[in-house]
């Protein structure tokens, strides 16, 4: 008669489950986190749902008068500079120098860096297509990519039905419940469409003119339709949303 002997390979087999768990536990609870500081800092999370917005809020969601400066001078420049001359170089290197200074004056001054560093690398890789391909158009082709992949991340939060505003508020209010209430959810999905809508009335008017050669106007159309736009849809997502918490709070 044999004498069964436990095999140690077999018992870390049986508590690997087990042992693993908590870990993996840890692990989403990071990740949950993680998300949740990054929807707070984004301009959407500058007002908290069922609060009442103000003209604060929304300045403070633009980043200010630096960020104001950060985010049209550039463009701006480039609109000036390459009007005058129609010159591909100097239209897209004072852009960058411009923006290599926001980072400097924010490392003197002990600001956060990181919001002036994000625009200094799209800024310069943007030249550097340019620059690669001797045509002032492509300065804005890392836009279209980045207006791109938002679209399609909204349309596939719509097409699962987990539009993505209605998670982007989740995560900051904790209402994991908010689909199981009709109102939430139609706000929610309509305010993500919204922003479905902001991304392609870009990519419908600045990709013509990109294919038309018409860098002048394809900078003036991003002017317009980048910042002053992005904040007037937050604006309404705002006020769409509280009005829907508040009266749900009420």
């Amino acid at each position: 008669m044999s004498k069964h002997v436990d095999d140690p390979a077999d018992d870390a087999a049986t508590r690997e489950p087990h042992d693993a768990s908590p870990g993996d536990s840890s692990n989403a609870d990071e990740l949950r986190d993680a998300f949740v500081a990054a929807a707070r800092r984004s301009g959407f999370g500058r007002v908290a749902p069922g609060e009442r917005p103000t003209a604060h809020d929304l300045w403070g969601a633009v980043g200010g008068v630096r960020g104001l400066i950060e985010s049209l001078l550039p463009g701006f420049l480039f609109l000036v500079v390459y009007t005058i001359t129609s010159d591909v170089v100097p239209s897209v290197l004072i852009p960058v120098g411009i923006a290599v200074l926001f980072v400097l004056v924010r490392a003197v001054t002990r600001s956060p860096i990181l919001p002036a560093a994000i625009g200094l690398v799209g800024i310069a890789l943007s030249a550097g297509l340019a620059l690669w391909s001797g045509r002032a158009e492509e300065n804005f082709l890392l836009g279209f990519v980045i207006n791109g992949v938002w679209l399609v991340a909204l349309l596939i939060s719509l097409a699962v039905r987990r539009p993505l505003i209605g998670v982007i508020t989740a995560l900051l209010t904790g209402d994991h419940e908010w689909r199981a209430d009709s109102a939430k959810r139609t706000v929610l999905t309509v305010t993500t469409w919204l922003w479905v809508a902001l991304f392609t009335l870009r990519l419908a008017i600045q990709v013509p003119l990109y294919v038309a050669e018409q860098a002048a106007a394809l900078a003036a159309t991003k002017l317009v339709m980048g910042l002053p736009l992005y904040a007037a849809v937050l604006w309404v997502t705002w006020l769409m949303i509280r009005a829907v918490y508040a009266r749900r709070a009420a």
